[in-house]
């Protein structure tokens, strides 16, 4: 059976289009995949509706939509890249692009855009979407909803294994070896959200490619360590978060209470040292019989990042998923594909001990072809 997963997470890079092959006993195989650039004035719309701010339910509303038609580009783009016949697709597994992720609110919610009729009617394939509300319904975080997938695609025998996707927002799933152990995730903290907002906002560039800003730039000690008292660093999981809580104006309201941070370069430094260090002390702290880490998402092609990891991992070994046999970019792709025939078959999509749901459910909404 072939299904397409489509993707775009808090970056706002692209959307991650994969079309996969799933065999009989669930093991996904990508045979496609496709990167869909999202327009610029579409991105900062995103961007903005991601905090507070005016006439928001009429943006809310059109940004649904516009990009119902975007997402619906992607799965086109992929399936013609392919060659194959969309008869042969049994559906689409849409994440969305999240605008809010509030788990913790009186009234938890978390909110995707990306009107999945749009995209079913767009394509005339079956799709499923809107997975985080019913982890939520069920008591959950909503995230991580990718351990289920690390877990049926990356388990070991041999060692205790994390995966580690650094997008946006960087999270872990821990696997053990023995498969009557429950599998662990959660969200460390950012991942790239803080390196790209501050690149964007002094050198007006999406990314700092491969870290080379940010190694031109010392790291302070002194930023560092008021950076790391937030409470979510040492809150234990479950919990997730998302970039309205690491955003350039919590970052503002710390560097006032420093005075030693000598240029934007180093500011730049001290954020990669955060998220290298904060994902290292999580693992450390609530993953310690982790035996060797795999990394993916975009974080996995920013050097300096990547050499930050193995210098605070130390004694275990850092990869990519690419030694696993998936390309770092297109994991996550390829786990909302796999989520997507998780509830065709009905079957949980959900870990409990991952989100906190108090019982495993059967994840998204299902919008017929």
């Amino acid at each position: 059976m072939h299904y397409i997963g489509l993707m775009s997470g808090t970056s706002v890079d692209s959307i991650d289009a994969a079309l996969v092959s799933i065999s009989a006993d669930g093991k996904p195989v990508l045979i496609a995949s496709h990167a869909h650039p999202i327009p610029p004035a579409m991105r900062g719309e995103i961007q903005a509706l991601m905090r507070a701010g005016a006439n928001e339910i009429e943006r809310l509303g059109e940004l649904d939509m516009a990009l119902g038609d975007l997402f619906a580009e992607a799965a086109n783009a992929v399936i013609q890249q392919a060659g194959l016949d969309k008869n042969n697709i049994r559906a689409i597994g849409s994440h969305g692009q999240t605008l809010r992720h509030r788990p913790r609110a009186a009234h938890p919610f978390t909110l995707q855009v990306g009107n999945p009729s749009v995209i079913a009617e767009r394509t005339g394939i079956t799709t499923v979407a809107d997975f985080r509300a019913r982890d939520i319904a069920a008591g959950g975080q909503g995230a991580p909803l990718v351990p289920a997938f690390h877990r049926q695609l990356f388990h070991s025998t041999q060692h205790n294994r994390v995966i580690l996707n650094i997008g946006g927002i960087a999270n872990v799933t821990y696997l053990p070896t023995d498969a009557s152990q429950p599998v662990s995730g959660f969200d460390t903290g950012p991942g790239n959200t803080l390196l790209d907002q501050w690149m964007g906002h002094h050198n007006a560039r999406d990314y700092d490619d491969a870290g080379q800003w940010a190694a031109s730039g010392k790291s302070s000690k002194a930023l560092l360590e008021q950076l790391q008292t937030d409470p979510y660093f040492a809150a234990p999981p479950p919990k997730s978060t998302g970039r309205e809580h690491f955003n350039l104006e919590w970052l503002d309201s710390r560097l006032k209470k420093i005075s030693s941070v000598s240029s934007a370069a180093d500011v730049q430094a001290t954020l990669l040292q955060l998220t290298a260090l904060t994902v290292a002390e999580a693992v450390r702290r609530f993953l310690p019989k982790t035996g060797e880490v795999f990394v993916c998402g975009g974080g996995a092609h920013n050097r300096e990042l990547m050499a930050a990891l193995a210098r605070n991992f130390a004694d275990i070994p850092v990869a990519t998923t690419e030694a696993l046999g998936l390309h770092p970019d297109w994991v996550e792709g390829v786990a909302f594909a796999w989520l997507a025939h998780q509830t065709l078959e009905g079957r949980p999509g959900n870990i409990p001990a991952v989100t906190g749901a108090r019982r495993e459910v059967i994840l998204g909404g299902i919008y017929p072809a």
